[in-house]
């Protein structure tokens, strides 16, 4: 293990420790480890050895333009969510201090203990189920940083995502209208793109039983996310028709292209339906029962920068760009449209007795009940907006399900113990098809591709916090994990292929050492190992030729193997509180998509990269009246050095930088209460270069494809009339910064808020 601390964060380390006090119903920090406090609910441990930082209602009411769930995450340290539009289901992945957008499997997001990450897969299309947390349910929001907690497995190996929401302790009722607008201009589209959303909450407590029910509907149009492009250094022809409006520029490699207009720009319209019920057995026993309902129906439109010489557009066909012809297939102007409904259910039984045991028994369920992408294939624009021949993607009956069975054990007031059993099983089902209506209509003929496969983790842990001395607390712990995986299955057409199975145990030992040094100084140092194991996709989606032998993939895949250190540094000031942590990481077998050199023919598919190896600094800084009285800041600062070590397959990318980890992030948020009916905030992000290839080619961050640095700035005004009424104004990316992610992220966005509070 190696972390490369340099003596300045050693020194600066010891230079700051924090103590923070918070309320009966938030987490507590104490000796160094998080203390859960308070009788309302939470997934949580009892015990963090690591670093957490949060958000409260209050506070993502007050600062917030949040319009979907993971928004609450927008500000805190060293977190990115590839969010690229409001209402974006597929592509708005976690990053996480050494883990990039890339690497959606190295984070953990929980709602009440639901499991919300899609580890089906592992990349931008495996997003969390963000949609099935609404922000007006949320109470607050909780993120454990690094796998130090024996309690999560090796998923955790950047961040743990805890969403707790709300119960009513009597009847209320709620409601709120959103409107968005965003002017965009980019390449050859200059147009706005608008959304809404209506959301309507009930519930109450009456007795031992209490209830919440919200209904919320999102009508969201995007900005264009793909564009189809050609090179611009062809041969020179005269072939094909003469065709004006492609954009000149340079791709992210910095060779000349021509942008043609664009491929995909989302129209969605989503509802959600949640429900919960609890009770309470005794005053320290109760059951919730959470169920949850999310509907999608997406359109995905072209639009053509080319016109002709009357001015008509062309989406197919010859054409000749400035001297260059180029071949337009129907599908370079995609069209599609998706229809899902997915299933979430949650039952848990736990008890809150702070006394010598408490127990939790808990089990989840979500379920892919209808999920179909179609898309047009041999009819090109306009005439396939009418029909035609087309695809059919059903991923109905892919889903996951966990159980998970915890205690609790204080025997005395040095010894907190907790051990548990946990076991989480996936199934991916994909099935392509042609079908001759790609509107509306049914399969017809073979599958053109199959796959799917199944993956379950069977996990024991136990962690013991032992207060050995008056200013000195330990956490020891380890987790047990046996991974199995199986009924692998691929097929084309004609031919199918199954994968054999695999069984592997692994043991992740963990361990936290704190010192308090006096009531407003603590220092602490944590270490854990983090194993991830490959998802279903990474091991079965592929390709099968014509002899029935697999292609292009890697059934045999070596899971993640991560070591993480973490030294900080936290001090309680008059009004606020200072933390650095200094953090390392070193992952072995990292898994990423490369092109494998060492064999003829070369191959790319997912690989395992040998070693990585991340360090870094994090400063986190919050005060409350700071200047003046009503004035609040928050902030932090990331630097971080993540590289390539060792990469025999690709050698190109060694001591290239991990992809999608910039060196400098940072967040800053200052809030400022003007009276008790008007609040005024003023935020903004920070991420410097990055790159999206493991050999970092990919120079130009400022184009399709490329990864780009960033600075955004956003702002909110909330005025609340009396008790029941208020209402918000904002704007986001206010100095309308144009960054990438591969995508286009959102330009200047403005948003409206009317709520309702009885």
């Amino acid at each position: 293990m190696h972390t490369n601390l340099s003596p300045l964060a050693l020194a600066l380390l010891a230079a700051f420790a924090t103590h923070v006090h918070a309320d009966e119903d938030v987490p507590l920090h104490q000796l160094g480890t998080v203390t859960v406090t308070g009788n309302r609910p939470t997934s949580l441990p009892t015990q963090i050895p690591t670093t957490i930082e949060g958000i409260t209602k209050e506070e993502i009411e007050r600062d917030i333009n949040a319009t979907d769930a993971e928004d609450a995450l927008k500000y805190l340290p060293s977190l990115l969510v590839r969010k690229r539009y409001i209402g974006d289901y597929n592509h708005a992945v976690l990053s996480t201090r050494a883990s990039g957008t890339g690497n959606s499997a190295r984070s953990m997001v929980y709602a009440d203990g639901i499991l919300l990450s899609n580890y089906l897969g592992n990349g931008a299309t495996f997003a969390p189920r963000w949609g099935m947390v609404s922000p007006e349910e949320i109470e607050r929001v909780d993120v454990l940083y690094g796998p130090f907690s024996a309690a999560y497995g090796g998923n955790s190996v950047g961040a743990v995502v805890d969403y707790v929401t709300r119960m009513p302790t009597r009847f209320e009722a709620h409601a709120k209208l959103t409107l968005t607008h965003q002017p965009f201009k980019l390449y050859g589209t200059n147009d706005s793109y608008d959304g809404k959303q209506g959301s309507f909450e009930l519930g109450d407590r009456q007795g031992a039983w209490s209830w919440w029910l919200a209904l919320s509907r999102t009508d969201s149009e995007g900005q264009p996310l793909t564009f189809p492009t050609r090179s611009a250094n062809t041969p020179l022809s005269s072939a094909g028709t003469p065709v004006t409006g492609a954009v000149a520029g340079l791709d992210r490699t910095n060779n000349p292209w021509y942008l043609l207009g664009t491929a995909t720009q989302y129209h969605t319209v989503q509802d959600q339906l949640k429900a919960k019920l609890a009770y309470d057995f005794s005053p320290t026993m109760r059951a919730t029962y959470t169920f949850g309902l999310w509907r999608n129906d997406s359109e995905g439109r072209p639009s053509t920068y080319l016109r002709d010489a009357a001015g008509q557009p062309v989406y197919t066909g010859t054409v000749n760009v400035n001297g260059h012809a180029y071949t337009l297939a129907p599908t370079d102007f995609n069209l599609s449209n998706e229809d899902l409904q997915h299933f979430m259910h949650g039952l848990t039984v736990k008890t809150n007795t702070k006394g010598v045991f408490d127990w939790e028994v808990a089990a989840s369920l979500y379920d892919y009940n209808k999920d179909q992408l179609r898309a047009a294939t041999t009819v090109a624009m306009p005439a396939a907006l009418s029909g035609g021949a087309g695809r059919l993607v059903n991923q109905g009956g892919t889903g996951w399900n966990t159980f998970a069975a915890k205690g609790v054990w204080r025997p005395n007031a040095e010894h907190v113990a907790e051990f548990g059993y946990q076991r989480e099983a996936y199934k991916l089902s994909s099935t392509e098809t042609p079908t001759t209506e790609w509107i509306d209509g049914a399969a017809s003929g073979n599958p053109t591709s199959r796959f799917g496969g199944k993956s379950e983790i069977n996990s024991l842990y136990a962690q013991n916090t032992w207060k050995f001395a008056p200013q000195w607390k330990t956490v020891l712990g380890a987790r047990f994990e046996r991974w199995h995986a199986h009924d692998g299955v691929i097929a084309n057409a004609t031919k199918a292929a199954s994968y054999a199975e695999r069984t592997e145990n692994y043991v992740s030992p963990k361990a936290a050492l704190a010192y308090q040094a006096s009531e407003d100084w603590v220092l602490k140092a944590s270490l854990g190992r983090a194993v991830r194991m490959p998802t279903v996709s990474e091991l079965y989606q592929g390709g099968v030729n014509a002899a029935g032998q697999l292609t292009n993939n890697d059934p045999n895949l070596k899971p993640e193997k991560s070591w993480t250190t973490e030294l900080s540094g936290e001090r309680k000031l008059t009004n606020g509180y200072l933390r650095l942590t200094a953090f390392g990481e070193r992952t072995a077998d990292a898994l990423y998509s490369q092109t494998n050199v060492l064999v003829t023919p070369m191959v790319t598919n997912i690989q395992n990269v040998d070693l990585i190896r991340t360090k870094g600094l994090e400063v986190s800084y919050g005060a409350n009246d700071v200047l003046l009285r009503g004035l609040d800041v928050s902030s932090s600062l990331t630097w971080t050095d993540s590289k390539i070590i060792r990469n025999d397959k690709a050698p190109s990318s060694i001591g290239k930088w991990q992809p999608r980890i910039p060196e400098w992030r940072a967040t800053g948020v200052a809030s400022y209460a003007v009276n008790d009916q008007l609040s005024m905030t003023l935020a903004g992000r920070y991420s410097g270069k990055q790159y999206s290839t493991l050999d970092n080619s990919d120079v130009n961050g400022f184009a399709y494809q490329g990864s780009s640095k960033y600075f955004t700035a956003d702002a909110r005004v909330r005025y609340r009339f009396n008790a029941q009424w208020c209402m918000a104004l904002g704007i986001d990316n206010l100095n309308n910064y144009q960054y990438w992610n591969f995508h286009p992220y959102p330009q200047r966005t403005y948003v409206a808020e009317l709520k309702f509070d009885l």
